[in-house]
């Protein structure tokens, strides 16, 4: 299965546009489309927001591995929790709330400093 096939059987899954997906990760639905038609490759920064986005590895997208189930590492339960809060938020709340964590980690790094 090549990466266009799982973004597209990732996409059809959750029975989203290929707009929707090109929203999310900052490009044009045509741009999006090329992906999964094999035309074109997205770059590692694209790679990364399609395996967050529809929540698989990096692996997996780029045919690597046959499993859509991500590595979790042992993580402090405070991020498990975060991370639960941000898969029931839409789009527009995530941004804002990542906007908001890089607020305060550079505020804090601006008072130690």
């Amino acid at each position: 299965m090549t990466m266009g096939d799982r973004l597209r059987a990732l996409r059809l899954q959750r029975k989203i546009s290929q707009g929707e997906v090109a929203r999310y990760i900052g490009i044009t639905r045509s741009a999006y489309s090329h992906y999964e038609i094999n035309n074109r490759q997205p770059v590692y920064d694209t790679l990364i927001k399609l395996s967050a986005y529809f929540d698989v590895s990096l692996d997996y997208i780029i045919g690597g591995s046959t499993s859509t189930t991500k590595l979790e590492a042992p993580d402090a339960p405070e991020t498990n929790e975060v991370l639960a809060l941000l898969r029931h938020m839409n789009q527009e709340q995530r941004m804002q709330s990542i906007r908001l964590l890089r607020d305060l980690i550079r505020h804090r790094s601006e008072d130690s400093g």
